[in-house]
């Protein structure tokens, strides 16, 4: 091996811009590439259970929405991989996460056979495509928790729709769907359930009201009373205690005929509560959802088949090109893209100011601002495999993949350090720096190779079981790092000790040299 590198060596310092320009013209190829990389935040969890969200109508019965749920399960249960389904319809209000009866949860644990996992899924999908009426979301359990925490739906990807009219806001909801439900990769496109209820407002007469000598505090209160109910007291019975509320039967609130006929007390004699106000029917929303005070309506999408990024620009270029927003109107969005963006600046700040700590660091070790700058060479040099690691595995680059970038840096400078300290000793011996160089280089072979070795055989396990349940983190990083020490290893071996030539070469030579160089 070393007589293999002896030659190899001299062939590359007798043709340094061969080898320079090659290195260069890879590194340029690899930003390039590095730039049209598809981002996203996390890779795609594999937890080994499917978590469906099944949404119709606000205002269904429970009984029409435990029926839709059952069909659901019966068409899970007719896909080969499911064995097993466990149902939620509804949550209860005191519930942290409440749900009408309208929506219901369901758990389907999966074990992939004959399909991978992106024809499982689009399988599922397909076959829960042909419930009618029903909203479906189709996630898993952590990657769930996860998107709810970041943009507050269960889907990778939140348009949020602000304004003031609900009405306004769930037409422009609908355009929005409409226009980005063709877009390539998009899945689980789902627009936030609106509906008009039917609801009474009471509205007090304030002349009638002074006529009897009712005033507005006690007016209020008596609704209050009547139609929501006041705890008095509480009652223990079997050991339980149960609040004891007061307030009209129901059957005497069935309809606005009979609120309008309640009683109230005026100064000693009843007074109809319809001479003294209005009891009007009229309609409003099931919800209002608000975020920073401002009512909102969400889109929501998850992302099958591509990447995270170029989903979202794709969303936001048709919306921007085909919606048109009403004055006080606006879009926000949010999900995983979001905090990719966040967590990749600040990893970008972290980068810089870590390259800047080792230079200072090499600095304070040589004494010399061009040798520290050669050892540096290495990290763009495994920048290289880490890239074109990825151009072949995802296709993709994560907040994991750049995590391992970063990890190449240390491994790449030591493999620098070693060399230079090298050509510095065998300098010292009295070598000439031709000599010191080649001589360096074999010398440092075995111990960078063992050590590169060493690196690579331990990512080796996490590399190629990236689609394990709990590896698929560690899976990216672990690719990155592999192909980066590839590169940087290899050019390490060549890169460093044609500029360190060069540059010292220089050095040595008088001016009068130089030119005729």
């Amino acid at each position: 091996l070393k007589k293999v590198y002896r030659k190899s060596l001299n062939w590359a310092l007798h043709y340094k811009k061969i080898v320079i320009g090659t290195a260069a013209t890879l590194l340029v190829l690899s930003l390039i590439i590095l730039f049209s990389l598809g981002r996203s935040f996390l890779p795609p969890f594999n937890e080994g259970s499917l978590t469906i969200n099944i949404s119709t109508m606000p205002g269904i019965s429970l009984e029409e929405s435990d029926r839709m749920g059952g069909l659901a399960e019966k068409i899970l249960l007719g896909i080969p991989e499911i064995q097993t389904v466990a149902r939620k319809t509804g949550r209860a209000e005191l519930d942290e996460h409440a749900l009408g009866v309208n929506t219901s949860e369901i758990e389907a644990p999966f074990e992939l056979q004959d399909r991978d996992r992106d024809e499982f899924l689009a399988d599922v999908r397909k076959q829960l495509g042909e419930l009618k009426g029903a909203n479906i979301e189709i996630g898993q359990p952590i990657s769930h928790r996860i998107d709810a925490m970041l943009s507050g739906t269960k889907a990778n990807i939140a348009i949020k729709l602000f304004g003031n009219d609900l009405n306004k806001l769930y037409s422009l909801g609908s355009e929005i769907k409409n226009s980005i439900q063709g877009i390539d990769g998009i899945a689980d496109l789902t627009l936030e359930q609106q509906i008009e209820r039917p609801q009474l407002q009471i509205l007090p007469k304030r002349d009638m009201l002074a006529r009897y000598g009712i005033t507005l505090p006690e007016f209020s209160e008596f609704i209050n009373v009547a139609l929501a109910g006041k705890v008095v007291s509480q009652v223990n019975e079997g050991g339980k205690i149960f609040d004891l509320t007061i307030k009209v039967a129901d059957h005497d609130r069935d309809s606005m005929e009979e609120i309008g006929e309640l009683m109230l007390d005026a100064n000693g004699r009843k007074v109809p509560l319809h001479y003294v106000a209005e009891v009007l029917p009229l309609s409003g929303p099931n919800t209002i959802s608000r975020e920073n005070v401002q009512r909102k309506i969400v889109v929501s999408a998850n992302v099958a088949g591509r990447d995270l990024k170029g989903v979202v620009n794709d969303i936001q270029k048709t919306v921007d090109e085909q919606i048109s927003l009403p004055e006080g109107y606006h879009i926000e969005y949010g999900g995983q893209f979001e905090s990719e963006q966040a967590a990749s600046r600040t990893l970008l700040l972290t980068s810089l100011m870590s390259i800047v700590v080792i230079f200072l660091i090499l600095y304070t070790q040589f004494k010399s601002a061009a040798h520290s700058a050669i050892i540096l060479i290495n990290l763009p040099l495994a920048l290289i495999g880490g890239v074109f690691a990825l151009v072949v595995t995802t296709g993709e680059i994560s907040i994991p993949a750049i995590i391992g970038l970063i990890s190449l840096f240390g491994i790449a400078t030591r493999n620098g350090m070693l060399l230079i300290s090298n050509y510095h000793h065998w300098q010292d011996e009295g070598m000439s720096l031709h000599d010191s160089i080649l001589h360096g280089s074999l010398d440092r072979l075995n111990p960078i190779l063992m050590t590169a070795l060493c690196s690579a055989l331990a990512m080796i396990p996490l590399a190629i079981h990236g689609d394990l349940p709990g590896n698929e983190i560690q899976s990216p990083m672990a690719k990155v790092i592999l192909g980066g020490l590839l590169t940087s290893t290899f050019l390490n071996g060549f890169i460093i000790p044609i500029v360190y030539l060069m540059m010292n070469r220089r050095r040595t030579l008088n001016p009068q040299q130089q030119s005729e160089q």
